[in-house]
């Protein structure tokens, strides 16, 4: 029987490459050896190499290696960059143009969904009970004034760079000074931004996967920051939050979510795992962003999910994959 080169792309040119790396070993050691040969792909600015072939670079042109007694041609990426160049859709146009399955959502759908401010415009209006805080888009060198974004902001606001991740770049400013700091910051790391609104609330998470077999929408969970928000050191260092699973909210909002998270996976085409996170309001939910490659490291919430709801990330991996090869496998 062939077994099928898996490339598991990671690292990126992001601040989320520590993420990466972990969510990547992860992956690689769910992936079912007995079915596939899996090979980690570092990926940064100076070229794609596997470590494990003394660092030999990937041949872009048969997106495989060329070792000094074989040639191996890659079957299929599956793909664990995080922020640039995975979640933007620069890897995936390169692979779709190139005939390559991959693991995520097509690039058209990850060019649109990666820009915080395009996601919101193109939901708008879409679902009806998915709700949205009021903001302001920025571009950087345009002209704006602080007090005519607070009078419809209001304070305090999220100052959020649009093209960046695991809440990189994010501050939650309370006065007029820290806006104008926060505004600067979030520059630092892309020339677009959005200042939202604040919306006092629970925040939660819906992880989901679909493919021709399988039409999963996990538990929701619910996440408790112990700093203000849900920040990067939140996210990824242990004790700094409570992530519960199942969310400690009514039963209407619980299935609130999950239906709509489902909408939403369908109406913009998704593809994967993906994990779409909101801030609940009295029984209303807030969209705040979708993650078309989250995390799968030990910390990370769609591993936590998938424990909850008693299915094996291994299988769910293979059915992931075989998807791609049109074949119907039925965890």
């Amino acid at each position: 029987m062939h077994k099928k080169n898996i490339a598991v792309l990671y690292g990126g040119f992001s601040g989320e490459y520590e993420i990466s790396l972990k969510s990547s070993m992860q992956v690689c050691n769910w992936i079912d050896k007995e079915k596939y040969n899996v090979f980690p792909i570092l990926v940064n600015k100076r070229g794609w190499f596997h470590p494990n072939e003394k660092g030999n670079s990937v041949d872009k042109n048969i997106f495989g290696l060329i070792l000094k007694d074989k040639i191996i041609k890659f079957d299929y990426a599956f793909i664990m960059i995080h922020g640039t160049p995975g979640e933007n859709g620069l890897i995936t146009g390169y692979l779709e143009s190139i005939g390559v399955p991959h693991s995520t959502c097509s690039t058209e759908v990850l060019a649109v969904t990666f820009n915080k401010f395009y996601c919101k415009q193109v939901l708008l209006g879409v679902i009806p009970e998915l709700n949205f805080a009021k903001s302001v888009y920025i571009r950087k060198n345009s002209k704006y004034n602080l007090k005519d974004i607070i009078k419809i902001t209001g304070l305090p606001v999220f100052v959020k760079p649009c093209n960046s991740g695991s809440s990189v770049g994010i501050t939650k400013a309370h006065t007029v000074g820290e806006l104008s700091e926060a505004i600067n910051l979030a520059f630092k790391y892309d020339n677009q931004l959005i200042i939202e609104e604040y919306i006092k609330g629970t925040e939660i998470s819906c992880g989901l996967v679909k493919t021709k077999t399988l039409n999963l929408v996990l538990p929701i969970t619910e996440i408790v920051p112990k700093k203000e928000f849900f920040d990067y050191e939140a996210k990824y260092t242990p004790g700094m939050s409570e992530e519960i699973t199942p969310a400690r909210i009514s039963e209407y909002s619980y299935t609130l979510c999950q239906e709509v998270s489902s909408k939403i996976y369908d109406f913009l085409g998704c593809k994967g795992f993906v994990r779409i996170d909101y801030i609940l309001q009295n029984e209303k939910l807030y969209f705040l962003e979708i993650n078309t490659i989250p995390g799968m490291s030990p910390a990370s919430i769609i591993p936590q999910q998938v424990r909850y709801y008693g299915l094996e990330m291994s299988k769910l991996l293979t059915i992931i994959i075989e998807d791609s090869f049109h074949k119907n496998i039925i965890p």
